[in-house]
């Protein structure tokens, strides 16, 4: 891969310069032959810091699995899979995960080919298995998010799956942390002075100028606290909401159940809210972090599992409406927004009988604790002509998302592209090119957004047509 068709797939993914880690990386896995531990924080590119060397090393014109990469959920491995395709750079991969059988992947391997693979430890040990992926092919095994991987116990499944590939060649981590890093023993992913680091976890320019999960001298993050005069929060994060109009927003809970009464409280009130939680099923939670991604919800209401692995650039604001539980979650938080050039808010919901601890969140060293967080006069700008909050969803003051989601119910299977979808909705919908947003085109169904003031002239126009000579259905996502 030339200079040239690297800035081209930077292009593709709006990114005009790497960073000072991204590209030191990018110089020691192509220019070494040492395993790579990457050190750096949450928010500062780490999944194209191994992915552009990647391309370049991985042989396009062989159908066999070259590369395999594990991440600790099926969000991360969607997301990545996404990044690479994203790329145009002509590799084909795929993404394999638990909450679907395996058999089904097993089918799409065969047709899709893929020389990439990102994948949960424990379903690419089932393939490996049943024999779905042959294993003396794999030259290169990236570990993403390396800490969390152990945290979530996956040592044995990660030392059974390279205990197995023989023929590989390079090993690459990337961890947010150096948490468990110094523990694994005599692991075959035990680390030791010939691995090469690639360490910004201390440096203070990647921090400052590009790090965007530390609160404290962050130059992109702006901190406040919103006091809380009742112990039930639910109307000053309703306020809170109309106060930010139309930004996109990610309230942070500690519980399932949280998630699921605030989630109500919101739409009972006219806000477009996506919920998601571990405890949903697979199609919900790609479901809620699609319709947020395109723009067609306005909030995100998780817990910490929408804290990592996530790359949606253009989250405003995050909400904290359960205090953090310790500063690792803290910064993983506030690490979704203010990605790469962006700037972005936090903001803590602080009710009358809790006390922010600054000391935990903040590096008093930096003389900032004090003055990091400002009070938002949250009464002051809703008197300002925002209003109070409605007590039902009548209002016309609750600020909207500009898209809507369609759901298509036809896809690959079937022959349909993004272009035939364009040319239905702008021929038989009445929509113009510039009214689409993001479409996604799965096996059997579609997504597409579309701008929301068109949504039901859309629905009607295309009642009962048909879309490449087939009928089929077309909903709203809700």
């Amino acid at each position: 891969m030339n200079a040239m068709n690297l800035n081209k797939m930077m292009e593709k993914l709006g990114i005009w310069e790497l960073n000072d880690m991204q590209q030191e990386a990018r110089q020691v896995i192509l220019g070494k032959r040492n395993d790579v531990l990457i050190l750096s924080p949450t928010g500062t590119g780490k999944t194209l810091a191994y992915l552009l060397p990647l391309v370049q090393l991985i042989d396009a014109g062989s159908d066999k699995v070259q590369a395999l990469v594990v991440v600790p959920g099926r969000e991360l491995a969607l997301q990545s899979d996404t990044v690479l395709k994203s790329l145009g750079s002509g590799l084909r991969s795929q993404s394999c995960y638990g909450g679907r059988t395996a058999m089904e992947e097993h089918r799409v391997l065969r047709q899709n080919r893929p020389q990439v693979i990102f994948g949960t430890p424990g379903r690419l040990n089932d393939h490996l298995d049943k024999g779905n992926i042959e294993a003396h092919h794999i030259k290169y095994i990236v570990i993403d998010e390396f800490d969390k991987c152990l945290e979530m116990g996956f040592l044995d499944e990660m030392t059974r799956l390279l205990e197995r590939l023989t023929a590989v060649e390079r090993r690459i981590l990337l961890s947010a942390t150096e948490k468990g890093i110094d523990g694994i023993g005599h692991s075959p992913l035990h680390i030791d002075h010939s691995w090469i680091r690639v360490d910004y976890l201390d440096h203070e320019d990647m921090m400052n100028n590009v790090n965007r999960s530390t609160v404290d001298g962050s130059k992109r993050v702006e901190v406040y606290r919103v006091d809380c005069p009742q112990r039930d929060k639910l109307d000053t994060l309703g306020s809170l909401l109309l106060s930010l109009g139309q930004q996109q927003s990610i309230v942070f809970l500690n519980y399932r159940e949280s998630v699921e009464r605030v989630d109500a409280y919101l739409r009972d009130r006219g806000f477009v809210t996506s919920a998601f939680h571990g405890g949903l099923e697979q199609r919900q939670r790609e479901d809620a972090l699609y319709r947020f991604s395109n723009g067609s919800a306005t909030v995100l209401v998780s817990t910490d599992l929408a804290s990592r692995g996530l790359d949606i650039p253009q989250i405003d604001n995050i909400i904290h409406y359960h205090l953090p539980q310790n500063e690792e979650a803290l910064v993983h938080r506030v690490g979704r927004t203010a990605r790469w050039d962006a700037t972005g808010r936090t903001f803590f919901l602080v009710g009358p009988e809790e006390s922010l601890d600054y000391s935990s969140f903040f590096d008093e060293s930096s003389g900032a604790a004090d003055q990091a967080i400002e009070q938002y006069d949250l009464a002051g700008i809703m008197a300002d002509g925002q209003g109070s909050m409605p007590n039902g969803n009548k209002t016309a003051n609750i600020p909207q998302p500009r898209m809507a989601t369609l759901y298509i119910g036809k896809g690959k299977k079937d022959k349909l592209s993004k272009g035939d979808i364009v040319g239905f909705l702008c021929k038989t919908g009445g929509l113009t090119a510039e009214e689409i947003g993001r479409i996604d085109v799965k096996d059997r169904y579609a997504y597409v957004a579309i701008a929301r003031p068109r949504l039901q002239m859309v629905l009607r126009n295309v009642q009962g047509g048909k879309i490449k000579g087939l009928r089929t259905v077309v909903e709203q996502v809700r």
